[in-house]
């Protein structure tokens, strides 16, 4: 059977944020394609249930965020208007055929993702408001003028509305010099909370808390003290849940919290465990109500997993990237070793229908095995060996290095890194690691790396190399390495503390942190809580003289979390050494567009990475040697 290359994102079906129908009878998701033509993601709204095949609510091309009315018989979801996305409402006859959709909302900078009141008449969302002038000069007074993937603010911020589902009309509900929050309707219908950070000097410190206000009208309330930053706030049940760190400390585990008449009490606080919300590159879902309890994702490991009231309900080589609840019911999505996407219907006794999979048909993807390896100072690490297991060793090897620095690899189908099949069906190993800062291994390896970047995990990093060196796994004259953001800022790292790798491949990388704290959107945040005020010896650039390793450079020239001067002046830097360098920078590509950007900008990036590794490493022949 052919093996993966990365010509096959083009055939890769990605599902996304599943939505139960109230009667637990079919799910709502998004499907994302890639269109080689049009060179566009493109997403519609499909439909699954038991017993029947998949179908297409939408047409697309960008319909996302499917919610659905409180009696099922209507789907809000959003759809560009004049490149604005707005939210429609989808008429479902009987909660299965789909009518016409209609636009609700008129936004003049778009709408966000609609929220039903629990009597569906009334549909709230957050949305960007203020003036845009393309030209006029940019002012700040504050560090948070910018935001990746959005760019210069230039004074916009979000804030929440209503709007009438019969009549369309619309009420703005928040205004302010602050960021609302998508909202959450109270199960009275009068209330919405939301999380905003209304602090002057919000950009200097971590303060977010939980407001209300009423569906009436009226100004915020706040909800919630200081010993919590709260990043989301969800009414469940009638009772206020909130994700959020305790104690101010943003470099650690997310937890949940119940409002209660003391203040904020934390739900299983014994589960030494990240909660995921989900967000772009790290998976997970809201938490749902579920028979009295909370259900909600945690990582565990390399994988995400479902838990209900601290116990893992749902477990295994499974990534959890989207989940909802009603009637007793479950659906989730899962990534498996052989699907970019499982659509799993659960019910009360705990038998799972599978109702759709996404796995690529005619292609057999190498699976990832899991190793655990011995770090310089005893600690143990997990990492994740694939190869092709009929070619034998010793052969080049690739330690690919993740970013975060708080995200961690998983034994599952990887849709962003097609690269590491197309090298395993060439000969080369592929190697993956979660070191110390990695998530899914507990708080105190969580925060381990914390002031101490490349210097505490390093050696978690090296250490599994050299072991499968002396295994004759690798050849120890071809190894090479690349990563990511932190892993990209791995990658120029490395190389300065050993001679070892042949190649670096380093995409969207850091190599000055302390250049980081005037120019990235996060810069601020990074230098003071992760790099504990002292990012000279955790940089890169520190030990630029020490660099032999040709480099390849990747990274998007609109990406504001780790700006491309970044690159710039790594390659800078290795130029001036006469080091071989090359720089590639991706227009319009903020820093997740190898998740989510242009599909030529995607395959450009696996296809570099494959010929930079070939250029300086020898091929692998057939068994595995030089060819």
């Amino acid at each position: 059977m052919p093996r993966l290359s990365p010509g096959d994102l083009y055939r890769l079906a990605v599902p996304g944020d599943p939505r139960l129908r109230p009667d637990g009878g079919a799910v709502a998701y998004v499907l994302t394609t890639a269109d080689r033509e049009a060179d566009e993601n493109r997403s519609e709204i499909w439909l699954a249930a038991p017993g029947a095949e998949p179908r297409r609510l939408t047409t697309g091309p960008r319909d996302a965020a499917p919610r659905w009315a409180p009696d099922g018989r209507t789907l809000a979801f959003l759809r560009e208007v004049d490149g604005r996305p707005q939210v429609h409402l989808l008429p479902m006859d009987g909660g299965m055929d789909g009518g016409e959709p209609w636009a609700l909302t008129s936004a003049p900078l778009g709408a966000g993702v609609p929220v039903w009141s629990p009597d569906g008449r009334t549909i709230a969302y957050a949305a960007p408001c203020g003036e845009v002038d393309p030209h006029a000069p940019v002012v700040a007074d504050a560090l948070d003028y910018k935001a990746d993937g959005a760019g210069l603010l230039r004074g916009l911020r979000t804030h929440l509305f209503s709007c009438d589902v019969a009549t369309g009309e619309t009420t703005r509900l928040t205004e302010g010099d602050f960021h609302a929050g998508e909202p959450s309707w109270s199960a009275d219908g009068r209330r919405l909370a939301f999380v905003a950070d209304m602090r002057p000097d919000r950009d200097l410190k971590p303060g977010a808390a939980v407001y209300e206000v009423a569906a009436a009208g009226g100004g915020p309330v706040r909800l919630t003290g200081e010993d919590v930053v709260c990043a989301a706030a969800w009414w469940l049940d009638g009772r206020l849940v909130v994700a959020g760190w305790a104690g101010g400390d943003l470099v650690s585990h997310t937890r949940l919290f119940r409002l209660e008449a003391g203040g904020l009490e934390e739900i299983a606080p014994e589960l030494d465990r990240n909660v995921m919300t989900g967000a772009p590159g790290y998976p997970g879902a809201a938490p749902q109500p579920l028979d009295g309890g909370l259900l909600f994702c945690a990582r565990d490991g390399g994988c995400t997993h479902l838990y209900l009231d601290g116990k893992k309900l749902v477990g295994g080589d499974r990534v959890v990237c989207g989940m909802t609840a009603a009637a007793g019911r479950i659906a989730y999505l899962a990534t498996t070793p052989y699907s970019v996407g499982d659509l799993i219907l659960r019910d009360a006794t705990g038998e799972e229908t599978r109702l759709a999979s996404y796995a690529l048909e005619g292609a057999e993807p190498y699976l990832p095995r899991a190793r655990v390896f011995t770090a310089p100072d005893g600690r143990q690490v997990e990492g994740f060996v694939l190869r092709d297991e009929s070619i034998p060793g010793p052969g080049p090897l690739l330690l690919d290095v993740h970013g975060g620095p708080h995200n961690a690899w998983a034994p599952v189908f990887d849709a962003a890194h097609l690269y590491h099949q197309a090298l395993a069906a060439k000969g080369w190993t592929v190697l993956t690691v979660n070191p110390r800062g990695s998530d899914g291994y507990g708080e105190e390896f969580y925060t381990a790396a914390r002031g101490a970047w490349g210097l505490a995990d390093a050696g978690d990093l090296l250490a599994p190399v050299e072991e499968l060196v002396a295994e004759g796994v690798a050849d120890p004259e071809r190894l090479a390495v690349t990563g990511y953001s932190y892993g990209g800022y791995m990658a120029c790292m490395l190389p300065a503390m050993t001679g070892r790798f042949r190649a670096a491949v380093a995409g969207g990388c850091v190599s000055d942190l302390a250049g980081m704290a005037g120019t990235s959107d996060l810069g601020h945040f990074l230098v003071e809580h992760e790099c504990g005020g002292a990012p000279e010896r955790q940089s890169p650039v520190s030990y630029l003289d020490e660099v032999r390793t040709p480099t390849l450079l990747l990274h998007g020239l609109d990406d504001v979390r780790c700006p491309p001067g970044q690159a710039e002046r790594w390659f800078a830097g290795l130029r001036e050494r006469g080091v071989p360098a090359r720089l590639v920078l991706y227009p319009g590509a903020s820093h997740l567009f190898i998740l989510n950007g242009r599909p030529s900008h995607r395959l450009d990036y696996n296809e570099r990475i494959i010929a930079w590794l070939e250029q300086w490493i020898p091929d692998a022949g057939p068994d595995g040697s030089p060819s």
